[in-house]
């Protein structure tokens, strides 16, 4: 039973309500990733990957928050549940213990990479159904992208 009801026809909000829970998913995780890198990196660049994971997961969260609450806003329960995202999430397993700061580098590029390549199959899936949240998965992406370059920089 949902409480809140959308305009969107019952067939679009479907599309767009899985668009939104996958893309919650990925970020949840991707902000999950970032943070348990962050805690464990190590070398010689550990000051400024340390500070730029924590970037990422600030946007993550920031983003997180956004997609759950335009979720609800359509009468779509968001579900970011530990379960519901290790089962659903793209990103891959962080390894466990410390991490040098190139794999760390290494790690944040191929998370990063697998969400926005989902991210933009959520753009183009949302266009006819609700522009509107195709706006704000592009807005999203776009700053996901950001991330990824400056970490791609990170290991040129």
């Amino acid at each position: 039973m949902s409480v809140v009801k959308s305009t969107l026809p019952e067939a679009d909000l479907k599309v767009v309500g899985e668009a939104l829970q996958g893309a919650l998913v990925d970020l949840v995780d991707l902000s999950l990733v970032a943070k348990q890198v962050h805690w464990n990196v190590v070398g010689p660049r550990f000051r400024s990957v340390h500070l730029q994971l924590d970037d990422v997961v600030a946007s993550a969260r920031l983003h997180s928050d956004s997609v759950a609450e335009r979720a609800s806003a359509l009468g779509v329960n968001p579900d970011g549940r530990a379960a519901t995202v290790a089962a659903s999430s793209a990103v891959k397993e962080t390894p466990t213990g410390w991490i040098k700061d190139g794999d760390a580098v290494r790690i944040l590029v191929d998370a990063l990479g697998a969400v926005i390549v989902r991210m933009r199959e959520r753009i183009e899936v949302t266009g006819d159904p609700d522009p509107v949240t195709q706006d704000l998965i592009i807005g999203l992406t776009a700053d996901l992208e950001k991330h990824a370059w400056m970490f791609q920089a990170e290991s040129a």
